[in-house]
């Protein structure tokens, strides 16, 4: 089979032809040389097998686009070597569009396209074609396939899918500035031909812009252009295809293009003097710091090229008046630095300047970017209420003055031309008591009360001034009076505690010391003097030393003290200051007696004392007395329901309710009467709770004349009331609730001196001071601590 078409489209196949006819090649087999398909037979013929061989050789045929022609367009023939012309070969077409777009005639394989075929939107087809004998329906060719390719034709023009176009370029851009780029598609085969060949020409926007026509860049044609004269600009570009020769198909699109801001304009004022009429007026009442005018520069160009900022060059406009920039509205908003005053300047020429802040160093060939103006401004004049000749008043006045004292004098004027008289008042809304008044005339401030400065050392005034002929119109200042110090108030002691006096004081031992204060100032109560009183007898317990440094010591004049015997002591003491004139106060001083430990710490004073140290709170008091209450009635009921029975009449034997306890204790001699306490023995806790002792002696007074020669203890034994001392002894026995309930007998014996067989006491015996050192039984416990204590005392008996 072979293919041939009227047309000789391929010259492939044209060669092909040519070749056949030529050489006399044919695809049938040689009927000499055996082949493959045949086979030899015993009597030398071959028989042929019916197998058939290929013989067409497939190649593409092509068809116009867009036929419009009123019959099916040729497409090309099917035709096999098989074939003799006879109609016994029938041939098949299928695949795409076989039978719709593609048909064939059966007999002699002629192909035609009955519809028109776009090669845009399908480029081929492929189909299959096969050669069957018409009586036998076998196949006399393979089934094969081949292409029908749509060949193109310049039937679409250029499009631009992405336009209208928007852009900007810079005003002021140099020729051949890029602007866009636009590109334009064509549907044609770019392949074939030159259907899809575009070509770029501009049909509006000229000479302002210019285009490639290779590459569709749109460019600036013209220099300078000034967006303040046009902004924008539309251009209309067109895109040709088949090289832009004749025939060709074109097509458009707009470009709207626009020219951006750049600072190329200065500022400009709208003239360059403001007077003759054009002026700024400003009254003198005006406050500081407020907007007073405003003025504006104008600038043609857009955003921050447009920026303007103000000053004042000139130095008399710097001094009284300020200028800053609004954003939104970019004027120069004026505000005042001073106050103005007319009567002392009634006008002021400002010279502003106006600069851009955003200057493009490209167009500094167009000069400077600023401007000035001049404004003259006219102060008005107001009616000014008094002005004062200070901002504050200090006074002085001393305390104790007469009233009717002066204490100062404010001035006040009218500032205005007139020169109106002034009235003075003092300001009523102020609140408590009321020290002052003014004179209205002449601004006089006197005292209508006398003033204490212990009470009040400040006082704050305020004080008002008012034309007479415009009251309305009032000023105020402030004035302070300070009221000096008069010595008027004594000193005293600084403090109200009591002070403690331990039991083992000795003599010469610091009590307390005390300090003094005194309510008037520094100056007058920086020193003090102490003394006791000079009319009142020597005190026999304490004294007084004064240590020339603002305090006094109290020391202590005898030996021992005991709170049974006398617990609280006052002392008076009398306290000078150095004031003029000097002034002394008596302060009375309470001593409390207190039991204390060896180094003079208070173990126990009172009740109030130790449960204060217990720390107890008052809550706590008030339980704890409760409970005791109920307690108490509940033994009171107790001995209520005993009390109801019936008790026998006879009490037994044993009930004894009197002892008699017997001591015999032979001592140290007769001169030692520190007997045996057989407290100790029959309640131990008890007797540490005795804050005194019955095992010591009497004491012995010393008598010193006035020579201050004082007789030894020893030698005035005689004259001690041992009667007296017995008669304590027995009370404090009668008052002792640590002992058991009934009567002991305690004896007391004393003999007096003189017994020629001597002590052995330790406690009077004379000699040197004792190297013992007795410290060692702190050590031992609480329970060697009073004897410790003895044994000290005796030795500094000894020393004394």
């Amino acid at each position: 089979m072979r293919i041939s078409t009227t047309s000789c489209l391929c010259p492939f196949l044209v060669c092909l032809c040519f070749i056949q006819k030529c050489c006399g090649v044919s695809h049938h087999v040689s009927t000499k040389v055996p082949s493959k398909n045949q086979t030899k037979l015993a009597n030398g013929e071959t028989e042929v097998h019916h197998r058939p061989k290929r013989g067409w050789i497939w190649n593409q045929f092509f068809v116009l686009e867009e036929h419009m022609g009123p019959e099916a367009q040729y497409v090309g023939k099917l035709h096999s070597n098989s074939d003799k012309g006879d109609g016994s070969v029938k041939y098949i077409l299928s695949g795409e569009g076989a039978g719709t777009i593609f048909i064939i005639d059966e007999v002699t394989g002629d192909i035609h396209a009955t519809k028109s075929l776009d090669r845009e939107r399908k480029t081929h087809y492929v189909l299959h074609a096969q050669a069957l004998d018409r009586n036998t329906k076998e196949a006399l060719e393979p089934k094969s396939e081949f292409i029908i390719k749509v060949q193109d034709i310049n039937d679409n023009a250029p499009k631009f899918p992405d336009g209208p176009f928007v852009a900007m370029v810079p005003e002021m851009s140099e020729v051949g500035t890029s602007v866009l780029q636009v590109t334009a598609t064509d549907a044609d085969d770019p392949t074939y031909g030159n259907s899809a060949r575009i070509v770029y020409s501009i049909l509006q926007g000229q000479p302002y812009f210019s285009v490639d026509p290779k590459t569709g860049i749109i460019r600036t044609a013209l220099a300078n252009m000034d967006r303040e004269a046009r902004e924008h600009y539309t251009v209309v570009i067109q895109a040709k295809d088949m090289a832009g020769q004749v025939g060709g198909l074109s097509g458009s699109t707009t470009i709207n293009i626009t020219l951006t801001d750049v600072n190329d304009n200065p500022p400009k004022f709208p003239q360059s003097m403001y007077n003759h009429g054009n002026f700024l007026y400003v009254p003198e009442s005006a406050q500081v710091g407020k907007p007073v005018g405003k003025i504006k520069a104008n600038d043609e160009d857009l955003g921050i090229n447009a920026d303007i900022k103000y000053s004042i060059i000139n130095s008399e406009g710097a001094n009284m008046f300020s200028i800053s920039t609004d954003r939104d509205t970019r004027e120069g908003i004026l505000s005042l630095k001073k106050p103005l005053n007319y009567e002392k300047k009634k006008s002021y020429t400002l010279h502003i300047e106006g600069m851009n802040t955003h200057v493009d160093p490209r167009f500094s060939y167009l000069g400077s970017f600023k401007d000035t103006a001049t404004l003259k401004i006219t102060v008005g004049d107001v009616d000014e209420a008094p002005v004062f000749s200070m901002d504050y008043y200090i006074m002085e006045v001393y305390e104790n003055a007469p009233i009717g004292t002066e204490v100062g004098t404010v001035t006040a004027q009218d500032p205005d031309i007139k020169n109106s008289p002034v009235r003075y008042y003092l300001d009523i809304k102020e609140e408590g008591e009321r020290y002052f008044k003014i004179d209205e005339s002449h601004g006089i401030i006197r005292t209508i009360q006398p003033l204490d400065r212990e009470d009040m050392p400040w006082h704050n005034i305020t004080v008002m001034a008012s034309d007479v002929d415009n009251p309305s119109l009032l000023s105020h200042v402030p004035a302070t009076v300070q009221v000096l110090d008069v010595n008027d108030n004594p000193p005293e002691i600084a403090t109200q505690e009591e002070g403690i006096v331990c039991e083992s004081s000795r003599p010469g031992q610091v009590i307390q010391t005390v300090t003094a204060m005194d309510k008037d100032d520094f100056a007058n109560g920086q020193r003090f003097s102490f003394a006791l009183p000079s009319h009142l007898p020597v005190n026999p317990n304490f004294t007084l030393k004064d240590n020339e440094d603002g305090t006094a010591s109290i020391i202590a004049r005898r030996r021992r003290f005991s709170h049974l015997t006398q617990e609280l002591y006052e002392l008076p003491i009398v306290v000078w200051d150095n004031g003029e004139p000097s002034l002394s106060g008596t302060s009375t001083l309470t001593l409390r007696v207190c039991p204390c430990q060896r180094h003079g710490r208070v173990r126990m004073c009172q009740g109030e004392a130790f449960l204060s140290s217990a720390g107890l709170s008052t809550g706590a008091l008030i339980a704890i007395l409760l409970c005791i209450v109920i307690l108490l009635a509940i033994v009171v009921l107790f001995i209520t329901l005993r009390r109801s029975k019936k008790e026998p009449l006879i009490i037994s034997e044993e009930d004894v309710r009197e002892n008699v306890v017997t001591y015999d204790d032979e001592g140290g001699g007769e001169e030692d009467t520190e007997a045996f306490d057989i407290i100790a023995l029959r309640n131990p806790a008890a007797a540490e709770e005795l804050k005194f002792r019955r095992d010591v002696r009497p004491e012995a007074r010393q008598h010193c004349g006035p020579p201050r020669t004082c007789q030894s203890p020893a030698l005035e034994l005689d004259e001690v009331d041992v009667h007296e001392f017995i008669k304590q002894r027995l009370v404090e026995a009668d008052t002792d609730t640590s002992v058991p309930p009934y009567d002991s007998l305690q004896t007391y014996a004393y003999e007096g001196q003189g017994s020629p067989t001597g002590t052995i006491s330790p406690l009077d015996s004379p000699g040197t001071q004792s190297e013992q050192d007795y410290n060692y039984l702190d050590d031992w416990g609480p329970e060697f601590q009073k004897l410790a204590e003895l044994y000290e005392e005796a030795e500094s008996e000894i020393m004394t």
